[in-house]
């Protein structure tokens, strides 16, 4: 990464190096009972993928090189900082030539890495503790952090979180860590039996942040916001100038709305499938399912403290549970008027995926892609 005067504009050790400190520790668990979760989660990732492919209908039985990775929290923080690094390098070098022709800005990339560093460790460290899975999709293979070959991701399942759930909700432990991994294998299926998938949401995302054109100090700033909230530097409930809007919809350009609104789009469709495939395959493989999905969507509904609900908010996560909750029912909507395999047709090409609108209006969707096709 082009950097000024040897400064980065993120110090990305000092960040895994600070949310490792702050996050939270695990639940106690004994060794012996540490392995024996591991190796269930492997186990029963292994048969998710069957479940999947069979439910979906999508993929074939050849295997494929996306690598399982099971971790604890500190694992999670690595994984993700590489996958940020990669992703945020253009916007990043956009932004360090900026503050480089500016009077001083060796000097306040120096500092201001290092600060930002520290304040994106404490996002991450309050993060860490709350993942339960995750498809890498963007994942750069590194000699802790194997990816799959030619840019293909890793499947990240976080056990500690796992098995705090488990006891938090006291639900049946080998049934939860099942129907967890049912909806993370869902995700690691759509972009191995989807080619187009990644490249596209890649070029999306890469044109959000080619738009960007914010000062580099208002993201610092905005980082630093989050930040704070998180250390209680703010009190509760606080708003600031603007309204309380997620760290994406601060920095949005015209442009950005739109290829925004085709990203939530896309991950409403993604979310929406696996929470769709985690309930269509659960009944069959997970004896407490219902029991499972009730106590798991009142702990959603529930939220935390004040100052949790504000930092989602900040953070955007608020925009993603109701992309499970949207895209669940546009899926749902879709398989009952077209079935599976007329649903499938979604995966086509880019041109077929659903609008935002759509997602809300999937007889719009049905009406496009199905009576187009067929006229």
């Amino acid at each position: 990464m082009t950097s000024i005067g040897g400064a980065e504009m993120v110090d990305w050790n000092l960040a895994v190096a600070t949310a490792t400190r702050l996050v939270r520790p695990g639940p106690e668990v004994s060794r012996d009972e540490a392995r024996a979760v591991v190796a269930e989660l492997r186990k029963h990732a292994r048969a998710s993928e069957e479940h999947v492919r069979g439910f979906t209908r999508m993929g074939t039985e050849e295997t494929h090189d996306t690598p399982l990775l099971v971790v604890d929290r500190a694992g999670w923080i690595k994984a993700n900082v590489a996958g940020f690094r990669e992703l945020l390098k253009p916007l990043l070098e956009k932004m360090q030539e900026r503050r480089g022709s500016t009077p001083g800005g060796a000097v306040l990339g120096a500092v201001g890495g290092k600060v930002t560093g520290v304040e994106l460790g404490m996002l991450l460290s309050f993060l860490a503790s709350r993942v339960l899975g995750q498809y890498e999709t963007f994942a750069p293979a590194t000699r802790e952090l194997p990816a799959g070959a030619n840019g293909g991701g890793r499947l990240l399942l976080v056990a500690p979180n796992i098995v705090h759930v488990e006891r938090e909700l006291d639900v049946e432990p080998h049934d939860f860590r099942l129907w967890v991994t049912l909806h993370e294998e869902t995700h690691r299926t759509q972009f191995t039996a989807v080619p187009w998938l990644r490249d596209h949401l890649e070029g999306e995302i890469q044109s959000f942040l080619g738009e960007t054109e914010v000062d580099p100090m208002t993201v610092l700033e905005r980082i630093r916001e989050a930040a704070q909230s998180l250390a209680g530097g703010r009190p509760e409930g606080e708003e600031g100038d603007d309204g309380g809007r997620s760290l994406v919809e601060i920095v949005q350009t015209p442009a950005q709305r739109e290829i925004l609104g085709r990203l939530t789009a896309v991950m409403s469709l993604l979310e929406g499938h696996a929470d769709f495939v985690m309930d269509g395959v659960g009944p069959e493989v997970v004896p407490t399912v219902q029991e499972i999905r009730e106590k798991f969507q009142q702990r959603r509904a529930k939220g935390a403290s004040r100052l949790d609900m504000a930092l989602r908010k900040l953070l955007g996560l608020d925009a993603k549970l109701r992309q499970y909750r949207d895209g669940e029912r546009f899926v749902r909507a879709v398989v009952d008027e077209v079935g599976m395999d007329g649903f499938n047709r979604v995966w086509t090409s880019p041109n077929t995926l659903p609008t935002k609108t759509e997602i809300a209006k999937p007889a719009d969707w049905i009406a496009r892609v199905h009576r187009k096709a067929e006229s």
